[in-house]
């Protein structure tokens, strides 16, 4: 991939157990139905290349599958860190809306959610498709310590960062081979069976 941006202030917020998986290659999908207070009241991709935000007050372990459940520790609603470390970007490459059951349960290989949080997820705005996010992972040259704001607060997806954070020198987590393979598999499964989405 040929970056577009050396710099970026985009931001997406996603659970910190989540992001660990996507830096450390065990996962490239992530679930989102949207935060509550996003904008339009429906989950829409505000930017394909984003800093991951990694967020710790809604992270729930009975929704992660057993090798992640026990990574999680519970904090106060409310908590944040005072300072937040971002060690990485991605390029979301792929948007894809699904609402069949059978096929999200087909995709539990792929990212670190149990059978729970998928029917949760489904039932929340039954009405809405899920969406599946591919991700192309990058890891920063070094770790940004970024001081919180009350802005990057609330149930919302996509936060601008005060601070730009320099993207040069980054390296992927998958070589390309391994993430076209797993896009492969993944569209593979999927099929014709998208969820037809009209704004």
């Amino acid at each position: 991939m040929l970056m577009e941006m050396t710099t970026t202030v985009h931001a997406l917020k996603e659970w910190a157990i989540a992001v660990n998986a996507l830096e450390s290659g065990q996962a490239i999908m992530l679930l989102r139905k949207g935060g509550i207070n996003e904008q339009g009241g429906s989950f829409r991709v505000a930017h394909e290349q984003v800093l991951l935000y990694p967020t710790y007050e809604h992270q729930q372990s009975f929704m992660l599958k057993d090798e992640y459940s026990n990574l999680v520790f519970p904090v106060t609603s409310g908590w944040h860190p005072e300072t937040i470390s971002i060690s990485s970007w991605a390029e979301i490459t792929d948007i894809l809306p699904v609402a069949d059951k059978s096929v999200v349960n087909e995709l539990l290989p792929f990212h670190i959610w149990n059978e729970h949080f998928i029917s949760d997820r489904l039932k929340w705005k039954a009405s809405k498709p899920l969406f599946v996010l591919l991700l192309r992972t990058y890891k920063l040259p070094q770790v940004q310590h970024i001081p919180y704001s009350p802005k990057y607060g609330g149930c919302k997806s996509w936060i601008d960062l005060y601070e730009q954070v320099e993207l040069e020198g980054s390296e992927p987590v998958l070589s390309d081979h391994v993430y076209d393979q797993l896009v492969k598999d993944i569209y593979g499964i999927i099929g014709d069976r998208l969820y037809a989405v009209s704004y």
